[in-house]
């Protein structure tokens, strides 16, 4: 702490005869931190503990004691550690090795590089639902994931002996977040002398669900997420903070799902983009752990930063039954009380300040589904009928498919396994027990499995050409589903395990019979899938079903059930018995006392410790994976999923001169909006585009080129697909899509193309577009691909703040018209060349001079907004800054 300003603050604190030091906040700030909300406080905690007066400075511990006077000012935060997933977190891995060859090329120690926070990588995205309704759904479908990505794999497992202070978890182990939930979370942070809370970034939107166990959580971008784990801060704004009020208890016959989609609703009417959402009320008692992380994991569909549950004594009972040690577990409590972050949530006189309070009574929850293409478009189920069939006819939109009424009784027949069905509107054909959303809910996990019991011995069943699966969130799902006897009925009703990760919610639906994909097609069907997912937007789970919906896990099974969607529960019945007896659902739902009496005898302690204490053996494939040794990685030339990136190439110990850019030429001319979809390589890889040819010239065939998501670790397929959106409008083409024109060729070219050719003419290249410049989800590649193109600079009418922090980090220059001025207003149409120079000693914001090749000058913002931006630039990137101070 040598150096921090506050370590006067720093106060001793005894646990179990061992002493540990904290920083005294409430001595720190007085009544102003009582009325802090409590998700502020370890914002407060962090700027305190790291403040060096460089990355985190006095002024941002100033700005977050204020935060009722100072919301929505920029300040630099140090979370305490970062959670990657194996898609978005290969890319960062690659990074690391590379530096290390950069390293050991300089003469330096390349064990020097490895992460300086923790942090934690989960193998949870490739598997797919290829196999269902079958007991080996599992095996089959985990040794396809094996062939599928065994390099990825490799290098990974290279990656989780090669570097310390990482955490690799295997495949088939869980989804990440709800590994995270039952095993990676501290809470509290106390391997070291200073406590302090835990919070934490993940390259995935929906790192939120550790919320609900009072962990500070977000997902970032990759750039941002490898900041962290090189111990650096990242920019965010000091967020309004919307106090969430719950009063009451839920309904017996309501579930978490349904109070999930209730409140994303509710958030999403109110407008809480960019905010954090804090949870408090009397209500918050009657919720388990486990609900809390449903409704936190949902942050990203109600469009929150966060939706944070401080910790209560419901937290360290979780803690418990979790196995996590009880040694840790009497410190988190002894350091949270003694900083004012344990909360009592029957307690009013704890209840802080909020920017703004909104209210819901648990007894309004009615069982709801959401859907057909949005997450927050709540129907309750009662209504569910009515509201698809007007979802047929009305305009096409979020809520309409635009049928006309002629077309409404439109039906399919086809054959399955030597018998005739028929599909309508509103058919199912997908049901899905998925998603981190419920799986890490033993509430719902269960109720299923009794609501599967129930129905199977009252002789019901699901139409064998229901595509139906269950992907249990981790082992310890499959384990209190085995021990509490329901797990045959699941697999009776077609529910089998088909593999642990993200699966049909992300996508990974996996083929349906070409027979039903046939009659759905040929006659125009609005057919279903429904899933206990967070996300249904249109085209996300499959092709073939236009409309989806989120659910409970009860719920999936009784739609499936009934076959279709358009079904009222009360009047009409799930099915018949042998005898022509009709069963309603209501007959087969269980209470929510039925649930908790199995949950309270099967859910234990002894579970959790027997999955997680093997959790990094990982499955016999993954054991038997033949994976390179030492410090430096062997790059495979012939690899094309895993490549050696070329940001280090040519870089020396000493700090590089700045060159000014002379005639650099526009790649591309663009508007405002411009979004990282619009810039970053995703989804399938086009048969037509730079990546394919690229990929086609190594031997692959179209069914092997797999997705850019897939191929993240390799930067020659990433750079192609760069500015590679179909939707991307560039002013100096005449139409949308990925093509330039070369200058002064005038020839039209792609884009990845174009700026090869710039490259070999060694001319320089930059960027003239609109407002809002990167806006939409973090994305690392929407840096590094312009970099790699050979894209210096960006002149924009404004920056999204984390895209521009991002190009800042790659080393590309983000440059801002003056107020009033723009591409359009200053007459350029990017034909021409611009030449500029920054000068060596600039300051922050500075402005500099742009000559343009037609006789105009004109002034720009230069976007460093701090000295360490200044000196991230200084060095050519984040990366290569932090090579030279390990090199140091």
């Amino acid at each position: 702490m040598a150096g921090n300003p506050y370590a006067g603050y720093l106060k001793d604190l005894e646990v179990g005869g061992k002493t540990f030091k904290f920083f005294d906040l409430p001595a720190l700030g007085g009544s102003k931190y009582d009325e802090l909300p409590f998700s502020v406080r370890v914002l407060l905690e962090s700027v305190v503990r790291n403040c060096d007066e460089f990355s985190v400075t006095k002024s941002d511990v100033e700005c977050v004691l204020n935060w009722a006077n100072q919301q929505n000012v920029e300040l630099n935060f140090k979370p305490a550690r970062v959670i990657l997933q194996d898609f978005t977190g290969v890319p960062a891995v690659v990074d690391f090795a590379a530096m290390r060859d950069a390293v050991s090329k300089l003469g330096g120690d390349p064990d020097k590089i490895n992460p300086i926070c923790p942090s934690d990588l989960v193998i949870d995205h490739s598997v797919q639902v290829d196999f269902a309704r079958t007991p080996d759904s599992l095996q089959k479908n985990q040794d396809l994931e094996f062939e599928r990505n065994k390099e990825r794999f490799r290098f990974l497992k290279w990656g989780a002996t090669a570097f310390r202070n990482m955490l690799i978890v295997p495949p088939g182990s869980g989804i990440v977040h709800q590994v995270n939930l039952e095993y990676l979370a501290r809470v509290v942070f106390s391997d070291s002398e200073v406590l302090y809370p835990d919070s934490v970034v993940g390259t995935d939107s929906h790192t939120t669900m550790i919320n609900g166990l009072g962990v500070l959580g977000w997902g970032a971008g990759g750039i941002e997420a490898e900041a962290v784990m090189l111990g650096q801060a990242i920019s965010m704004l000091l967020p309004e903070v919307i106090g969430y009020q719950i009063t009451g208890a839920l309904d017996q016959y309501a579930t978490s799902t349904d109070l999930v989609l209730t409140i994303t609703k509710h958030l999403r009417q109110i407008g809480v983009v960019g905010k954090f959402v804090e949870f408090f009320g009397p209500g918050v008692t009657a919720l388990s752990i486990a609900d809390r992380a449903t409704i936190s994991n949902m942050c990203p569909e109600y469009g929150a930063t966060v939706g944070f549950f401080p910790v209560d004594n419901a937290t360290l009972a979780y803690l418990r039954q979790t196995n996590r040690d009880e040694t840790k577990i009497q410190t988190i409590e002894a350091y949270l009380r003694a900083s004012k972050m344990m909360r009592n949530y029957s307690d009013a006189n704890q209840d802080p300040k909020f920017t703004q309070v909104v209210e819901l009574d648990l007894a309004t929850v009615v069982p709801s589904v959401s859907g057909p293409k949005r997450p927050h478009d709540r129907v309750s189920v009662s209504e569910m009928k009515q509201d698809f069939l007007q979802c047929l006819t009305n305009k096409v939109g979020f809520k309409g498919f635009g049928l006309r009424n002629e077309n409404l009784g439109a039906a399919g027949a086809f054959e399955y396994e030597g018998k005739t069905y028929s599909l309508k509107h509103g058919s199912v054909v997908i049901a899905a027990i998925t998603s981190c959303t419920n799986t890490s809910n033993p509430s719902v996990m269960l109720g299923a499995g009794l609501l599967a019991k129930k129905a199977s011995e009252a002789g019901l069943s699901v139409a064998p050409y229901i595509k139906t699966s269950l992907s249990p969130g981790s082992g310890v799902v499959s384990y209190y589903l085995q021990e509490s006897g329901v797990l045959p009925y699941l697999e009776k009703m077609g529910f089998n395990n088909v593999g642990y990760g993200c699966m049909t919610c992300i996508g990974n639906s996996g083929p349906l019979n070409d027979a039903i994909v046939d009659a759905i097609e040929k006659n125009d069907l609005v057919c279903c899938g429904v899933l206990s997912g967070n996300r249904n937007f249109e085209g996300r789970i499959h092709p073939n079903t236009r409309a989806n919906y989120l659910a409970s896990p009860l719920l999936v099974i009784a739609y499936a059930i009934a076959g279709r969607v358009d079904i009222d529960f009360e009047t009409e019945p799930l099915g018949h018995t042998e005898k022509g007896e009709p069963i309603f659902l209501r007959q087969v739902w269980p209470t929510r006392s039925e649930i908790q009496a199995v949950e309270s005898k099967y859910v234990i302690p002894a579970m959790f410790k027997e999955v997680y204490s093997k959790v990094t053996q990982g499955s016999k494939a993954w054991q038997e994976l033949q994976a390179p040794e030492g410090k430096l990685y062997p790059w495979d030339t012939t690899s094309t999923y895993i490549k050696k990136p070329p940001f280090f190439e040519n870089m020396t110990e000493e700090l590089p001169q700045q060159a000014p850019l002379v005639d650099a030429r526009c790649l591309l001319n663009l508007g405002d909006s411009v979004t990282t979809d619009h810039i970053s390589p995703a989804g399938s890889i086009a048969r037509n585009s730079p990546a394919a040819r690229y990929l086609a010239e190594r031997g692959l065939t179209p069914k092997e080129f797999n997705s850019y998501g897939s191929r993240r670790g390799n930067d020659a397929v990433m750079a192609r697909g760069t500015f590679a959106n179909i939707r991307l409008v560039n002013k100096l083409v005449g139409k949308p899509g990925p093509k330039t024109v070369h200058f002064p060729s005038m020839q039209e070219l792609d884009v990845y193309d174009a700026a090869e050719r710039y490259k070999q003419e060694n001319v320089a290249l930059i960027l003239l577009v609109g407002k809002d410049y990167g806006s939409g989800s973090s994305r690392d590649w929407a840096a590094k691909g312009p970099y790699l193109q050979g894209i210096k600079a960006v002149i924009a009418e404004s920056f999204e703040r984390i895209h521009r922090s991002n190009l800042v980090g790659m080393g590309i220059v983000p440059l801002e018209y003056l107020p009033g001025q723009s591409t359009d207003s200053l007459g350029f149409d990017g034909s021409e060349t611009f030449t500029l120079h920054i000068p060596v000693d600039c300051k922050p914001g500075q402005q500099i001079s742009v000559k343009a090749s037609n006789g105009k000058e004109f002034d720009v913002k230069l976007r460093f907004d701090t000295e360490v931006d200044l000196t991230y630039y200084r060095n050519g990137g984040i990366l290569n800054f932090m090579i030279r101070q390990m090199l140091q």
